[in-house]
């Protein structure tokens, strides 16, 4: 089957099911009023962010690759066919691209900043690859090997692979400066505190040069003379308890608070709302007389700040997680399309309707998705918005439903959810439904910190259910046990432990399925 086929199906059998679902339960979201000033800040459109140290991680690949493919690429047109093939050459490329990478990273050009220059960035680039070329001489020399080497290879090497290294460097400066102006480098920042210590730190952050802080705004609980209504030209958005939906209504990088470290009641209240979100979090020591040492701080510029909660799962981390979900993703799939093939048929054989469902649920940063799954309720009892849990020997389940539910086989449309929608990953917090209850409370409300668990791209397994917390929740135990276990998989992630927990599913589905129904 070609992706775009499944994808088509999957398409319009999950429409097909929308659009002959019985009558259920309008969805209620429950969404705080934020401000016109927010408001006008959460229409804008923003484009989702680079990460500074994977382009840069890039940049020193592509540097090295280039420069050994230019040297082998010379090394084979013009010294082989005189002399034949020595591998003593092919060694000394690879040191000298190597040698060359090491050079451009002690004089500090892989940088954003720095790529989007031009004259410093060529300067330091030039006199690093020179000064590579310079030590190869001198050891060749010294080792008596100059006699050996090609002197049409090595001045061949150096200026071609100069040129390239020039023509590469100014794409990138063009690339990164397309990128800054759609924002994609930028660090969506807000302000805690519209005081005059947060105006001070406004200006602070606003002088620096090439910075890339992009102010949104500034919150503030406070409603009497000392919260300003802008601060240094940043208009205030709304109040502390704003800040959670206005996050998940735009792009937020950094919550900085401006409020001194004395006040730490205050800081402490506020940060029991915040920490929910998958972004960094900082307290700014810029007004502070307590002075720590410098490696205590990390800084903004010239502003230090002291790291209090930063996002998970970030920077390369997340690009080995792309690539897990991806490629593994795909090679699960592929292995699951015959017995999806024959769950969809006993499907549709068992009771009339569609074959798939998909449901509103919770993804990262609490955005509403769409989850696929096969259908396990008859039709006409469908419950799109999962308002009332499905509980042992319920009616609503059809034959085979009891036991692809039981099996979890009726999870596996959602490998098209991480294949090709991209809104699940293979292992993570798994997705529950936006009207999920326990006894009458949604789950939120029956969890303090619920909503950490969606810091992270939710999965089709996850830490808490190859522990045995999966299928009905009926009691507290069974959401705090969840999201107890989701928490420790967020703070402790690699891809080794995702590993771990994806080959241990298949035994959990076997040893611990008492709460599947």
């Amino acid at each position: 089957m070609e992706p775009l086929n499944a994808r088509s199906m999957l398409d319009a059998a999950a429409a097909a099911t929308i659009g002959q679902s019985a009558a259920g339960q309008p969805q209620v979201e429950r969404r705080r009023r934020l401000s016109p000033a927010a408001l006008t800040v959460t229409n804008e459109k923003v484009r989702s962010a680079y990460s500074p140290i994977v382009i840069a991680g890039a940049v020193r690949v592509a540097d090295f690759l280039l420069l050994s493919l230019i040297g082998v690429g010379i090394y084979f047109a013009y010294v082989v066919p005189h002399t034949g093939l020595h591998w003593d050459y092919i060694a000394a490329i690879v040191a000298m691209a190597l040698s060359a990478v090491i050079c451009f990273q002690a004089a500090d050009i892989y940088q954003v900043q720095v790529f989007r220059g031009q004259l410093r960035q060529m300067t330091l680039m030039i006199s690093s690859w020179s000064f590579v070329f310079l030590l190869f001489i001198g050891v060749s020399f010294l080792s008596k090997l100059g006699g050996e080497v090609s002197r049409v290879w090595l001045s061949s090497f150096f200026f071609i692979g100069l040129a390239a290294l020039i023509v590469e460097r100014l794409a990138l400066r063009a690339m990164v400066r397309a990128w800054a102006r759609d924002g994609r480098l930028d660090r969506r920042t807000i302000i805690v505190g519209a005081d005059q210590n947060g105006e001070q730190l406004v200006e602070a952050l606003k002088v620096q040069e090439d910075s890339d802080i992009h102010m949104l705004g500034v919150f503030d609980d406070r409603n009497d003379a000392r919260a300003m209504d802008t601060c240094a030209g940043s208009p205030k958005l709304g109040k502390v308890d704003d800040i959670v939906e206005f996050a998940r209504r735009t792009r937020v990088d950094l919550v900085l608070f401006a409020l001194p470290i004395s006040a730490e009641t205050r800081i402490l209240e506020m940060l029991k709302k915040l920490w929910v979100l998958p972004v960094d979090i900082r307290l700014s020591a810029h007004t502070n007389k307590l002075r720590f040492r410098p490696r205590s701080y990390s800084y903004l510029g010239k502003v230090p700040t002291l790291d209090v909660f930063e996002a998970p799962i970030t920077d390369w981390d997340l690009v080995m997680k792309w690539l897990f979900d991806h490629v593994v993703g795909g090679l699960i799939l592929l292995a699951a399309l015959p017995v999806m093939g024959l769950v969809a048929l006993a499907v549709r054989l068992d009771s009339p309707g569609p074959v798939l469902f998909r449901q509103k649920r919770f993804g990262f940063n609490n955005e509403r998705i769409d989850v696929y799954k096969f259908r396990s309720l008859y039709h006409h009892q469908a419950d799109p918005t999962a308002s009332k849990v499905v509980t042992k020997n319920d009616p609503r389940v059809t034959r085979v439903g009891r036991f692809i539910r039981k099996t979890s086989l009726d999870e596996l449309p959602q490998l098209f959810n991480v294949v090709l929608e991209g809104n699940l990953s293979l292992v993570g917090p798994r997705p529950h439904a936006v009207q999920g209850k326990l006894q009458n409370r949604l789950f939120d409300e029956a969890v303090d910190g619920y909503f950490a668990r969606h810091r992270v791209k939710p999965g089709i397994t996850g830490w808490a259910q190859v522990n045995g917390w999966r299928g009905e929740v009926d009691t507290d135990e069974k959401i705090q046990k969840r999201v107890e276990f989701d928490l420790y998989y967020i703070e402790n992630w690699s891809v080794l432990f995702d590993l771990y927990i994806l080959l241990k599913t298949p035994f959990a589905l076997l040893t611990k399925n008492e709460n599947a129904y």
